[in-house]
């Protein structure tokens, strides 16, 4: 029996439909455990400021991401770490808000990281760099991030690092306390340890 060419064009419109359909079937999100945090200097003291709220997802066509990565293969895919600026915690009520002038938090309310590319290397551990965009107080720069992955609990995976990021670069000025008498560094150290595990998006908490 022929089909009529409304049934040619239904069945070619899901052929289409299913090919755009982005491929879940590697796409890894944050778990419980998940942390994001600053450390600076300052004219009289260290200081720390942790991300209260992390969003970070990792999408790829390969079901065996974990794995594959665990061994040193690299896989095909894209990464995306976002956090507000208002979940900045310093511990210091002063400190929060200077820091989010700083910021201009209310104009842009998001810094994003987005890889772009990565090396991957096996050696005593499996490690890397990360290679991509930072989005930090309205302005975009490339940015590289050195990384460690290693086996989290319940089969996940556990992505470490640390990066020193210059604050002016990104146009913000350091924050002062104090009349001036106080003066943050222009240098942040950007530390994360982040448990993903397969499955949709969650923000972590």
């Amino acid at each position: 029996m022929m089909r009529s060419p409304l049934s040619h064009l239904a069945v070619a419109a899901t052929l289409v439909c299913i090919a755009a359909t982005p491929m879940e079937s590697g796409s890894l999100s944050l778990r419980d455990g998940s942390r994001l945090w600053f450390d600076g200097t300052s004219t009289i003291r260290a200081w720390r400021c942790t991300a209260d709220k992390i969003d970070a997802t990792l999408h790829s066509p390969d079901s065996a991401v974990i794995a594959n990565t665990l061994e040193g293969k690299k896989v095909a895919g894209t990464v995306q770490v976002d956090f507000p600026v208002a979940t900045l915690e310093c511990k210091n009520g002063t400190m929060n808000e200077h820091m989010a002038k700083a910021l201009k938090a209310t104009a842009f309310t998001t810094i994003r990281f987005t890889m772009h590319s990565y090396e991957l290397t096996k050696g005593s551990a499996v490690s890397g760099t990360l290679h991509g965009t930072l989005q930090l107080s309205g302005k975009t720069l490339p940015i590289s991030v050195p990384v460690t992955f290693g086996a989290a609990a319940d089969g996940g995976l556990r992505v470490t690092g640390k990066v020193p990021v210059q604050m002016t670069d990104w146009d913000v000025k350091p924050p002062t306390l104090m009349m001036g008498t106080i003066r943050v560094g222009p240098v942040v150290t950007v530390n994360f340890d982040l448990q993903l595990q397969q499955g949709r998006a969650v923000a972590a908490q």
